[in-house]
């Protein structure tokens, strides 16, 4: 199982980089998917990351999970990319996790992915989850979709995808091991 987290530029580097840490930390294949022609993506902090693929390397068939970062206009690429909905969509009909995080959710509740189910988003992005049930949990699971508020969640978001795919007790595992880390 690989997960694929996609990066646009502009993305919100806290978004991207702790979700990936904590999956890696569980034992996780993850990915950093560039939807551009680059392999370098830059975040909305100018901070640039080398992505591991292309867009047009992913594998659909070795797809587990799926994230998108969120920040503004890295949000608006991932939106924008025909290529970024085909996954989205591959990976709905294969019934695999999609997570979203901070503005990211906003592109699934533009497909209509999030109409009728429990969701989370930046508030200034909640205008697009008009049909969600947004219950002000700072992240939200219902079904296959994992989405959460923002930069400030996500070790939270992250765990919860760890704990989805690895069960709850790698996800303590982890969070203790973190805590243990940063003892001086």
């Amino acid at each position: 199982m690989t997960i694929y987290l996609l990066l646009a530029d502009g993305f919100e580097e806290s978004e991207a980089v702790v979700p990936a840490d904590l999956l890696m930390r569980a034992g996780a294949t993850v990915k950093l998917v560039s939807i551009s022609e680059s392999i370098f993506v830059k975040g909305v902090h100018e901070i640039t990351l080398r992505a591991d693929m292309l867009i047009d390397d992913v594998s659909k068939d070795e797809m587990g999970c799926l994230i998108l970062p969120g920040g503004s206009a890295g949000t608006q690429r991932l939106d924008e990319s025909v290529k970024v909905k085909a996954l989205i969509e591959a990976a709905v009909s294969k019934g695999v996790y999609v997570g979203a995080i901070c503005a990211a959710p906003s592109v699934l509740g533009k497909m209509r992915l999030l109409d009728g189910r429990r969701a989370a988003c930046h508030p200034t992005f909640k205008e697009h989850l008009t049909h969600s049930v947004i219950t002000g949990k700072k992240v939200e699971h219902d079904d296959i979709f994992i989405t959460a508020e923002g930069m400030g969640v996500s070790f939270e978001f992250g765990y919860k995808l760890v704990e989805l795919l690895y069960g709850n007790e790698k996800a303590e595992s982890i969070k203790t091991q973190i805590r243990a880390e940063n003892k001086i």
